[in-house]
């Protein structure tokens, strides 16, 4: 019963079908009952439209084409035209189910995330048992207990130290995330791990999950702008067709000496060639399949409009940390005064290993490969304000900036190379052994490997980048030069990147923000189309139009692609309806075409429309360029 109710109106179209085949065995045959069959087939194939086309008109005074559909097939009854009237109604059938079977396919990626959103958790009670609870009934702080192969149940922070987390379902990658102590978990993730515990942080309505699907639900039932002008043209124009038609009639009848069954006969035949069922297809199944690919990419459009109005972005603005940038720096420069030394690296390790600082943490990444000895001698402590040291017997580590880790200043070749790296945006970090410099790096927030590719593609494009950012100039340009950005903005407060955004979009016209954070919520909100990254804050992603799950810039560009292929086809679609229509009706007044003709020239190029539009589940080819290797090693003895 479920297969049934889900596709009627394609059953409908073939029972139509098959009867329109028995009555023209019946018609040749000579029977008389023949116009039974007919309209037997015409009343199943064409019901569920006609009565979406008198609800329409009786609660929306909207008059569609779907009415002007119900009306030629009666016309061609009472002019006993059966097999031309039962042929309308069953091409006309077969044109709706593709576009219901467009709909249906295009939010077959919401219906998919759905099915795998978790209905039930295991709580974790005080005597260390669980019990099964509903997820709408859990609350922020609730400890629970997510088995091996389990869903995550819902947005929280893991309590145990570690487990292995596949979040394709959130952004689409493949390779499971290794989670860590108080790391974010999203639900309906799984955890390919052992058996974890973990702690709500929000509610059910509220999470990730949650919000992808209310997004992608959103942008489906938000139509384009050239999808809103169809449908508005559709009203204006069925009724001016609906008085045409009559005067078609009787025109020809009384000044062109045309017989009143050949008049009747025509102004039948305008009927139905003149409706514009494939103008009225030429946008809405195309964008939907569109916006349904971009789901199943990891990009959520939450309308058909901003993902219209990309094919004519003219400048984009990027943030710099988080979006154009990792948000986390690494170590570019490696340098020591003298050689290498196993011992001043284990120390320098062992330092940074106790400090929370995200240079320190840095460090530590940087040689987490290396097999680096812990000296657990050392003795270390924070020195607040300046750095870290540790002492050893009669040695004392030092790590921080020039004047803390060193007595005396900078000798000629440090300072040189220090300056160097200053003029590159990077943090210089000093180590030193009883306040001698042995070694030194060089920290930047590098940009991602991706950020490259995706600049250099909207500038190929044509359109204006630009980077904002509340970093200082040094390190704006550094970061600038790498990605290739024609401009650069620098020490931006929220409220400078929103004035800029403003003046840009006055200027040029449609224009894109991309950021992540709270502080670039008020420009998104200000663009013509907001661009939040997926794992940015919530205010970012709410005020957004558009959201890309993966965090990754490709899927940008991407975008872009996807919608100027969304408009060629759009465009190709509305040409080639209205052209039909206007051979048709002229070949209708010369005389030329019949009922039959006119019903497969008219329904023929709506099912061509909407085949059209399907090209958009199609998956956007990119190639991707040489990325940037983020991290370089450089050991210079001076």
């Amino acid at each position: 019963m479920t297969y049934i109710k889900e596709n009627k109106q394609m059953l409908a179209t073939i029972i139509c079908g098959v009867l329109m085949l028995l009555g023209f065995i019946v018609d040749k045959n000579n029977m008389r009952f023949a116009p039974i069959i007919y309209i037997f087939g015409m009343i199943i194939g064409g019901f569920s439209q006609t009565k979406e086309g008198i609800e329409d008109t009786i609660e929306n005074k909207h008059l569609s084409v779907d009415l002007l559909m119900a009306l030629a097939a009666i016309g061609a009854c009472t002019i006993q035209f059966y097999f031309e009237g039962i042929m309308l109604t069953f091409i006309f059938s077969l044109s709706g189910s593709l576009e219901e079977y467009t709909t249906s396919k295009s939010k077959k990626e919401i219906e998919n995330l759905m099915a795998i959103q978790p209905e039930n958790a295991f709580l974790l009670l005080a005597d260390n048992t669980t019990k099964e609870v509903p997820v709408a009934e859990l609350k922020i702080g609730d400890t629970l207990l997510v088995p091996k192969g389990a869903s995550v149940p819902i947005d929280g922070e893991l309590l145990s130290t570690h487990s292995s987390i596949d979040e394709a379902a959130i952004t689409g990658e493949s390779i499971p995330v290794e989670k860590l102590h108080h790391d974010a978990l999203f639900a309906g993730t799984i955890n390919v791990g052992n058996a974890i515990s973990m702690v709500v942080t929000k509610e059910a309505k509220d999470t990730l999950f949650s919000k992808i699907i209310q997004l992608v639900d959103e942008a489906q039932n938000t139509p384009s702008k050239t999808a809103s002008f169809l449908d508005r043209f559709e009203n204006v124009y069925v009724k001016a067709i609906l008085i045409i038609v009559p005067l078609m009639i009787f025109l020809p009848y009384f000044f062109l000496g045309w017989t009143w069954s050949e008049s009747f006969y025509r102004g039948m035949v305008l009927l139905v060639v003149a409706s514009p069922c494939a103008l009225v297809a030429s946008a809405t199944p195309a964008t939907l399949a569109a916006i349904s690919n971009g789901a199943k990419n990891g990009v959520l459009f939450k309308g058909g409009v901003f993902l219209e109005s990309l094919s004519d972005l003219k400048a984009i603005t990027f943030d710099k940390t988080g979006t154009l940038t990792k948000g986390i720096p690494v170590v570019t420069d490696e340098i020591f005064i003298e050689a290498q030394c196993d011992k001043a690296i284990s120390a320098l390790v062992t330092i940074e290993k106790n400090s929370t600082h995200p240079l320190a943490n840095a460090i530590v990444r940087f040689y987490q490969d290396s097999n680096i000895s812990i000296n657990d001698t050392l003795i270390v402590e924070e020195i607040a304000g300046s750095g870290m040291q540790a002492t050893e017997e009669d040695t004392l580590w030092k790590v921080g900036n020039s004047d803390f880790v060193t007595e005396g200043s900078l000798d000629d070749n440090t300072m040189e190379k220090t300056l160097q790296l200053q003029q590159e945006g990077k943090t210089v970090i000093y180590l030193s052994k009883n306040n001698q410099i042995v070694a030194f790096f060089g920290l930047l927030d590098v940009p991602k490997p991706e950020a490259i590719d995706c600049v250099r593609y909207f500038k190929e494009a044509g359109i204006t980048t630009t980077m904002l950012t509340g970093d200082h100039h040094q390190t704006a340009n550094a970061v600038a030069e790498i990605v290739g950005v024609d401009h650069v903005v620098a020490n931006c407060l929220p409220e400078d990147k929103t004035i800029f955004i403003k003046e840009q979009k006055e200027k040029v016209g449609t224009n894109a923000m991309i950021g992540d954070g709270i502080n670039d919520a008020p420009a998104l909100a200000n663009a013509t189309i907001g661009v939040a990254m997926g794992q940015g804050t919530d205010i970012a992603i709410d005020v957004a139009d558009i959201v890309l799950m993966q965090n990754d810039l490709n899927k940008l560009a991407m975008s872009h692609e996807m919608s100027l292929k969304l408009k060629k086809i759009v465009t190709e679609n509305i040409i080639f309806s209205i052209s039909v229509i206007v051979l048709l009706i002229i070949s209708n007044f010369l005389q030329v075409i019949n009922l039959p003709l006119g019903v497969i020239g008219h329904e023929g190029s709506t099912i061509l429309v909407i085949l059209n539009g399907l090209r958009m589940l199609k998956p956007i080819k990119k190639e991707k360029n040489t990325h940037y290797h983020t991290q370089t090693k450089t050991n210079t003895a001076h």
